[in-house]
């Protein structure tokens, strides 16, 4: 068997994302001034936390954030950043680069929620969810590639005492700080994508996996819009499949938070 932690921060601000614009695959903008600033506060916050792999989405506001995050890591400097466009947002299609109030409109005229409707030339939720698991299992594959010796399979790799026990530990409140969850695992994978993409690979491993959840949050806070830079974070144990390596355990110590979005470090960093 193989346990990691599995990051997952959403894109700094963008001046789309100020303006309320869909931007999905096809607008491509950059980081705005204060988006730079909350990658910067969100790279201060994981600085300490030593990553073995960096997945980040090809389109610029995530490569922008993730590289600021990496800037700011005092021990992760030589680690491969993979730009995969599995990881892109959402497309969705005639709607992009419009208001989303426009999206809303388009969904109330179909008689859908705004969340399930698909706008012409648009990827479905579906669509999403299956390019998130094609993701997710090369994913896997390229931890037991990089991280288990040849000969030695799924040998217990990143999972001491403290490992296998933490998959468990549903009754114990994450303490609100960059290594929650993390106590005897040395593997640890980043992922920088977006928002509704995240909201859809938090609800595979929730709905699909049955990951356990933290018993202090609220499931409508587990599936809540993640803020830009917002932070989540899973536990995975990998066993051998048919097809190569599954999850046989996950486990959710948090979602979309915020910590290092507070006024006092955004000053700081300012200053």
């Amino acid at each position: 068997m193989l346990t990691f932690t599995l990051t997952l921060v959403r894109h700094g601000e963008t001046q789309y994302n100020k303006d309320k614009l869909l931007q999905g695959q096809g607008v491509d903008t950059p980081l705005s001034e204060p988006g730079q600033l909350q990658a910067q506060a969100a790279g201060l916050y994981l600085r300490d936390i030593r990553f073995s792999n960096v997945f980040v989405s090809n389109l610029q506001r995530a490569r922008q954030t993730a590289e600021i995050i990496m800037r700011n890591n005092i021990h992760s400097s030589e680690v491969e950043m993979v730009f995969d466009p599995l990881l892109r947002e959402r497309g969705f299609g005639i709607a992009e680069g419009r208001p989303k109030e426009d999206l809303k409109n388009m969904a109330n005229a179909s008689g859908q929620s705004c969340r399930d409707y698909t706008p012409p030339g648009g990827e479905t939720l579906e669509q999403v969810r299956l390019r998130c698991k094609k993701f997710l299992k090369a994913l896997y594959q390229r931890m037991v590639d990089d991280h288990c010796s040849s000969g030695q399979g799924h040998a217990a790799v990143g999972t001491e005492a403290g490992a296998g026990a933490a998959v468990s530990e549903t009754d114990v409140p994450p303490a609100g700080l960059p290594d929650d969850g993390m106590e005897g695992i040395h593997l640890h994978a980043l992922v920088v994508s977006h928002g509704a993409y995240i909201r859809v690979a938090v609800r595979h491993f929730v709905e699909d996996l049955q990951c356990t959840l933290p018993q202090v949050q609220r499931m409508s806070q587990v599936f809540s819009a993640c803020p830009n830079t917002g932070i989540s974070r899973f536990i995975l144990t990998l066993s051998p499949g048919e097809s190569g390596p599954v999850p046989s355990a996950v486990r959710c110590v948090f979602t979309n938070r915020r910590d290092h979005l507070t006024s006092r470090d955004i000053c700081y960093i300012k200053h």
